[in-house]
């Protein structure tokens, strides 16, 4: 069983989660309702995915997520929530979030998402990711689109828009899989991308135009 925290301030959402997540493969083993009480909790309940609410006293989700990584705490993190600020969605892409769930819809997409996550994949819900591709292009972090890419590093780019993986990217350009990374670290750097799915976004906006 792959064990949850589980925060969020409004107990009928912990219950409507909780019963989503009955006879899965996911066990809540803890919950929190607030930010401060997730991470007081985490050394106790060690929770391979935590599951948080984005809007929480004390501490929200992103605050939250900003403080684990900050101090080294890479595990997976995913955000539930009504409604996400572009500031906020902006950091949680650039923090790297695992997942964003929105509540409307979640009784059919959460496990989606834990399933993905699990895997060592990201989720995001395809609307949030369109808004952070168009507030990305109009305030100008990717307003020159690809244009700041060598030749190699478009052919990357486009490869990964058409679903390529690594392995067989290298295999289409003769490198190594090693040698995609590096590509992929330098291109995400030069697009402000906050992983592939967001690069494979912004690859096809500038394909379409």
């Amino acid at each position: 069983m792959t064990k949850v925290l589980l925060a969020d301030d409004h107990t009928f959402v912990l219950s409507g989660v909780r019963a989503v997540l009955q006879d899965s493969a996911y066990e809540v083993v803890a919950v929190a309702r607030d930010g401060n009480a997730v991470l007081d909790g985490l050394q106790a309940s060690a929770p391979d995915i935590l599951v948080l609410d984005v809007n929480m006293p004390e501490r929200d989700g992103v605050d939250v997520l900003r403080t684990l990584r900050a101090s080294g705490d890479g595990r997976p993190v995913i955000l539930l929530t009504a409604s996400l600020s572009n500031d906020g969605l902006l950091e949680a892409l650039e923090l790297g979030v695992d997942g964003i769930v929105l509540k409307d819809g979640a009784e059919h997409l959460l496990l989606r998402c834990l399933d993905e996550v699990a895997a060592g994949n990201r989720w995001i819900e395809p609307a949030l990711l369109e808004r952070a591709l168009d507030l990305k292009l109009n305030d100008g972090r990717a307003k020159d689109g690809l244009a700041s890419l060598t030749p190699r590093e478009r052919a990357v780019a486009r490869l990964v828009a058409q679903g390529s993986r690594n392995r067989d990217i290298a295999a289409d350009l003769g490198i190594t899989e090693g040698t995609v990374k590096v590509y992929l670290h330098k291109i995400y750097e030069k697009v402000g991308a906050a992983n592939r799915t967001e690069l494979a976004l912004l690859a096809r906006e500038m394909a379409r135009k």
